[in-house]
């Protein structure tokens, strides 16, 4: 049984279970799998009746919603190719990623969304249809039940990579890719509930887009075992939301983790004195347990800052968490300590979207801070040429669609070569130093992976947006620092994390920009990853004034 015949077998199996929440205005928005399958239904009868076949592309482009759901399960019942856009966008990228897949639909969930495509896409034959037209079709009575058969090795997906240098390509993921990749992740959250899923549905929390592979392997986990998963729809609202869902796991990104951490200490440090030496004291106390070198008064501390501090922390983020689980970027070593110490785990998990989103998994009862876990069950790792990471098993993607040349640049040898630098311990768990081509090579024949600086940075200055580090074939380093930070807080950040650093890797100036870099200026991937060689154009004048 393939991964989408399990997902409809256990819907049918207990109709009435609640599968999907959507939090709208501060309420719940329920869906049993009954609910679930009747929409599936109607998009099932919509997708025969616009002419679709088994093999064709069809474009999803909406904010997570339970229709997204429904339509993405329909489409894939019906063996058509679903390519999930990123409803932020821009609407003349994704009109490039549509042609380049040869969509012969593209379903919008609203007005705003089509008239973008359409305004984007001259001479278009491609046909766009609104949600409300495909919800709104009845059932037809002939209509089977259950999925089409597929074959492991058939195409269901064609998911856009974030594109930082270049051109973004089309990423082929098969049934047999996401039926492989499922297992392994439903056995790490066994780990994590212990069998807890058997008595109560798993509380699942959502908030990152569904068009991202990893976003859309937990969703395709939770349909596939006893969860319930809550949808996020505002951004805005996320803390309301979070309390209102009191999940026990969901998906993260450093980002947000780091602005938890940050609005944290921000907090602190407009308390009485006490309080900030409570915390400090504290802190201090746990890291020098997690080193090994606790002194006399150590418990003391920390379980004074615990009590009165950490323990209020972690009950307001989510009473009932049993881990937030990290990827897309490596996590800063020092936040995920940050959150242990609040008494809650963070797991972290490394891949990409050509490994079916993850290569490894932390291991609730085994893991590292600072590292991402070992390789997932069944999947080769091993570094090459400059400690890259190269990879290869049953979740390796099947090509690039319509480029077999950036395919075979990317698997020359029968195995996937990742372009992130790594390194791995003598227990087989694995740490990302960065990616090979954002490597900085300083004119001194340095080699500087960038991405380790950034985050010391980040982490020592709360309220900046984001952090480029510059240098490439220079002299010395230097920063592009976003945000409403004053320049005297930037320059005392810069201060600690250089103390930090060897010579050739310190900071010696930096450009403050008070405006963010942001997907729609074209500087962030969809992803919101820094797409440094526009962000390098963007500010060519200030760089260039830095080094004078």
């Amino acid at each position: 049984m393939n991964f989408i015949e399990n997902i409809f077998h256990r819907l049918k199996q207990n109709p009435d279970r609640p599968v999907l929440l959507e939090v709208r205005d501060g309420q719940f928005v329920t869906v049993s799998a009954a609910d679930l399958l009747a929409l599936v239904s109607a998009a099932r009868s919509f997708i025969r009746q616009s002419g679709l076949r088994k093999g064709d592309r069809c474009g999803l482009l909406a904010p997570n919603s339970i229709r997204w759901v429904a339509l993405d399960l329909a489409l894939m019942a019906e063996g058509i190719i679903v390519v999930p856009l990123y409803s932020r966008q821009a609407p003349n990228e994704l009109v490039n990623m549509l042609k380049d897949c040869g969509a012969s639909l593209v379903c919008c969930s609203d007005e705003g969304l089509r008239e973008g495509i359409v305004n984007s896409w001259q001479h278009n034959t491609t046909s766009l249809k609104l949600f409300d037209e495909i919800f709104a079709t009845a059932p037809a009575r002939e209509l089977e039940d259950e999925p089409i058969a597929l074959n492991d090795s058939e195409i269901i997906a064609i998911i856009y990579t974030s594109g930082t240098s270049g051109e973004p390509k089309g990423v082929m993921i098969s049934v047999g890719n996401v039926t492989y990749m499922l297992g392994c992740v439903h056995m790490r959250l066994d780990q994590l509930m212990k069998g807890e899923s058997e008595i109560s549905p798993d509380q699942v929390f959502h908030y990152l887009p569904l068009c991202f592979a990893g976003s859309w392997i937990l969703l395709l986990s939770c349909l596939s075992r006893n969860s319930l998963l809550a949808l996020s729809t505002d951004l805005n609202k996320l803390a309301d939301e979070l309390k209102l869902a009191a999940p026990q796991y969901f998906l993260n990104v450093p980002a947000l983790l780091e602005r938890i951490r940050a609005g944290v200490e921000s907090q602190i440090a407009q308390k009485p004195g006490i309080i900030q030496k409570i915390y400090h004291n504290g802190k201090a106390a746990w890291l020098r347990q997690t080193e090994g070198k606790a002194s006399g008064f150590d418990a003391f501390w920390f379980s004074l800052a615990n009590a009165l501090i950490y323990n209020p922390i972690k009950k307001k983020i989510g009473p009932n968490i049993r881990a937030l689980i990290c990827g897309s970027a490596p996590l800063a070593k020092e936040t995920q300590l940050f959150f242990l110490m609040l008494g809650i785990r963070v797991l972290q998990g490394y891949g990409l979207t050509e490994t079916t989103a993850l290569c490894t998994l932390d291991d609730p009862g085994d893991f590292t801070p600072g590292r991402v876990g070992q390789a997932i069950p069944g999947l080769e790792m091993k570094l090459g040429e400059g400690n890259e990471i190269l990879v290869r098993g049953p979740n390796i993607f099947a090509g690039y669609w319509g480029k077999p040349e950036a395919t075979a640049r990317t698997m020359p040898d029968g195995w996937l070569h990742t372009g992130d630098q790594g390194e791995v311990d003598e227990k087989g768990k694995w740490a990302i130093i960065g990616r090979i081509k954002n490597l900085i090579i300083l004119n001194s024949g340095h080699n500087i992976a960038p991405e380790p600086i950034e985050e010391k940075v980040l982490f020592n200055l709360p309220g900046a947006q984001q952090c480029v580090v510059i240098g490439n074939g220079r002299s010395f380093l230097t920063a592009l620092i976003t945000g409403d930070v004053p320049q005297q807080q930037v320059e005392k950040a810069l201060e600690n994390v250089n103390l930090q650093l060897p010579h050739y890797k310190r900071i010696h100036a930096f450009h403050l920009n008070k405006e963010p870099l942001t997907i729609e200026s074209g500087l962030l991937t969809a992803n919101g990853k820094l797409r440094r060689d526009v962000i390098a154009a963007h500010f060519q004048t200030q760089i260039e004034e830095l080094y004078h």
